[in-house]
């Protein structure tokens, strides 16, 4: 048997190539056609009759195509991406034959309005009111020309996104810039000299070293970032700044025509539903109410930090002034991260290089499972060896409750691979929990979670020395997978984070990179790699300081994101009047405090709204964060210093919030564990917007 056809348990990585994706898929297909044609001749309007069968359909079809998706991010080559784009439009073909499905539409129907529906649980209720608000969506009310039309744009849509994607990776594969001399290597740290000489001995400069280099900087985040915040040649950071922002968008990867067949596409999709743009599609089945909604809490958080973001920009330039910088009277884009860097260092007396030594990766793992244990009762423990990898750096945890029993398991893939593994970071679901029933036996099917990072990896024989923001965004993920590994829920259809509304889904991810500003939880994961010293107190202290640093430039930064996505799949015409760059330009306005520059295409690798799910849904960031500030000042409300308090507060968190998945509604959720509906000053006041209480 092909090892995609295993259709349960753990993935065999190791056995898996992509020469067999093309049979393995295509067989998979065939069986689940025939028994989708089977089951809608013998409709059983029954949970028993209909759910459950079905379930076990899709499921099946999940976990293959799931594997090929997750090797799609992590171990990508021109062989899987050919299977991939040879296999997509099926699979596509497949899930629109199951969401348009007459017999399965009008079963879940006759299910709600069955005196059955009555008897069952709340998540199994809200499993099946999603099922027929879904299918709705998928276009089961359509017939004929309309239903070709949309089946055809749902392919093409797949097949668009998915090059959208491969081009992001491909741009940013293609560029490198190589440093030779001392002068051009000015300012940057040990940790990106030892990255850049191991990246140039990578692409065949044997020799290099971090003293003698050669050295190679890349547009991969812990590259890049380090070297605009430390770079003292103005020119070469303005060369890789640009290079940044205009990727994928122009050549072989040029994605700009792709952007705007997606908008069109997206458009007419949600013309045949009978919506007036994508944005009204896309918020039909999410938490806001609506898009007026949604613009009102932008609008919020704009007016709170727009002067505080001008503020930000007038300190750099007077700083920079200071300094005797020439470019102060004139300062640019690629000069921010570097003069703001400087601030922050001349303000709290420290750079984030410092911090480094003092957060390798297994200490803070060390400290973030013991918060884990301190907040949630849970025990995680090291499981390398137990299940297979799809590369040797990838490691395998065990979770277990109180009472010492394994009740999920997760992957960590954490480090940065720019030749094959796409950037960012991620939780995806690898098993779901579920109750499976075999002749009258029921068991429980344990989740499996991929927590997906690309942190500084290990370098000349140090550990990964991580910066305080991967740290952050360790917890960030970490904060997914707790939600998908610690739920209650039995029925596959709201277990985890299935059936959560896309803008409550970040409420645990945001709500846990609160900790990493807690005292008793960054001592625990600040020790330094080679001492054992402890991260001295005067860190934390400024650490806790900076927090709010430049905190107007950030906000404002994701609410133009969010602006720009619904303004393009709401207002946006393709082929109008206003073209894309016009709609930025505008909005830039009162979103941004410095204009984008006329070749700043950061559209083109836009993956969020092209290439993943957040198209109309990039204001899920602020509208989850609104959710998750409030929910930890519960855990200021009871008292950080009280570990009773604290343990009592992260209980009814993880029976609330990280327990209840998708089985109810994100407010119901919210007020069980908060017992009231979300408060915004709460972020504000995090942000430093506000004043504290």
């Amino acid at each position: 048997m092909l090892p995609l056809l295993k259709g349960q348990g753990l993935p065999p990585f190791p056995e898996i190539t992509p020469a067999q994706v093309v049979p393995a898929i295509t067989e998979l297909l065939a069986e689940a056609n025939a028994a989708l044609t089977q089951l809608e001749a013998n409709i059983i309007p029954t949970w028993a009759g209909l759910v459950e069968p079905l379930d076990r359909l899709t499921e099946r079809i999940e976990w293959s195509w799931g594997i090929v998706g997750h090797l799609m991010g992590v171990q990508n080559s021109p062989e899987l991406r050919a299977a991939y784009e040879e296999m997509q439009p099926q699979l596509v073909d497949f899930s629109s034959r199951t969401g348009q499905s007459r017999a399965i539409y009008q079963g879940y129907k006759t299910i709600q309005a069955s005196p059955e529906f009555a008897t069952f649980d709340v998540a199994q209720q809200r499993i099946i009111v999603a099922a027929i608000r879904s299918m709705e969506l998928a276009g089961v009310g359509l017939d004929g020309a309309p239903k070709q039309r949309f089946n055809e744009i749902k392919s093409a849509l797949a097949e668009i996104s998915t090059k959208f994607s491969n081009n992001v990776l491909d741009a940013t594969k293609a560029y490198s810039l190589t440093l030779t001399k001392p002068d051009e290597i000015a300012g940057l740290p040990a940790s990106l000299l030892e990255q850049a000489a191991q990246s140039a001995r990578t692409a065949g400069h044997e020799a290099a070293t971090p003293t003698d280099g050669p050295w190679i900087i890349t547009l991969d985040a812990p590259s890049y970032g380090p070297f605009m915040q430390h770079s003292q040649r103005r020119d070469l950071r303005e060369q890789v700044y640009i290079a940044l922002v205009s990727r994928a968008a122009s050549g072989e990867y040029d994605n700009l025509a792709n952007i705007d067949r997606i908008l069109e596409l997206r458009r007419e999709m949600s013309n045949i539903l009978g919506f007036a743009n994508f944005a009204e599609l896309s918020l039909a089945s999410k938490m806001a109410p609506n898009v007026a909604a949604v613009e009102s809490l932008l609008e919020s958080l704009r007016s709170a930090s727009f002067e505080a973001a001008k503020q930000d920009l007038e300190n750099i330039r007077i700083f920079a002034a200071e300094q005797n910088a020439t470019e102060a009277k004139d300062l640019k884009h690629w000069d921010l991260a570097y003069w703001s860097e400087r601030l922050r260092e001349a303000k709290f007396d420290f750079n984030a290089e410092e911090l480094r030594p003092y957060f390798p990766l297994e200490q803070v793992l060390s400290g973030l499972f013991n918060l884990a244990h301190k907040l949630f009762g849970i025990t995680i423990t090291a499981a390398d060896g137990q299940a297979p990898v799809w590369h040797p750096d990838v490691r395998y945890f065990q979770v277990a409750n109180e009472q010492h029993q394994p009740i999920a398991y997760f992957y960590l893939d954490a480090y940065s691979r720019p030749a094959e593994k796409r950037g960012g970071a991620w939780m995806a679901d690898c098993i779901s929990r579920a109750k499976i029933t075999d002749k009258d036996v029921s068991t429980i099917r344990l989740p499996v979670a991929y927590l997906t990072c690309n942190q500084t990896p290990p370098v000349d024989g140090k550990p990964s020395l991580m910066t305080f923001g991967e740290v952050e965004t360790l917890f960030h993920e970490f904060g997914h997978g707790l939600q998908h590994m610690l739920t209650t829920v039995d029925f596959v259809g709201a277990s985890g984070i299935s059936n959560v509304e896309w803008d409550a889904v970040e409420l645990p991810s945001q709500f846990m990179e609160n900790w990493c500003y807690d005292r008793p939880t960054l001592l625990s994961l600040g020790k330094h790699y080679e001492t054992g010293e402890p991260l001295p107190e005067h860190y934390f202290q400024k650490i806790l300081a900076a927090r709010t640093f430049m905190s107007g430039s950030g906000m404002l930064r994701q609410i133009h994101f969010s602006w720009l996505d619904l303004e393009l799949h709401g207002r946006y015409i393709p082929g109008g009047a206003e073209s894309i760059a016009d709609v930025r330009n505008r909005l830039a306005k009162i979103s941004m405090v410095i204009p984008p520059l006329p070749e700043d295409n950061f559209l083109c690798s836009f993956g969020h709204i092209f290439a993943g799910g957040y198209a109309a849904g990039y204001y899920s960031y602020k509208w989850a964060e609104v959710l998750s500030a409030d929910a930890f000042a519960a855990f200021e409300d009871a008292g950080l210093d009280d570990p009773d308090a604290i343990g009592t507060t992260g209980r009814r968190f993880r029976d609330t919030v990280l327990s209840l998945g998708g089985s109810k509604h994100p407010m119901e959720v919210f007020t069980a564990f908060r017992g009231r509906e979300p408060d915004p000053s709460a972020l504000l006041r995090h942000n430093g917007l506000v004043a504290a209480k």
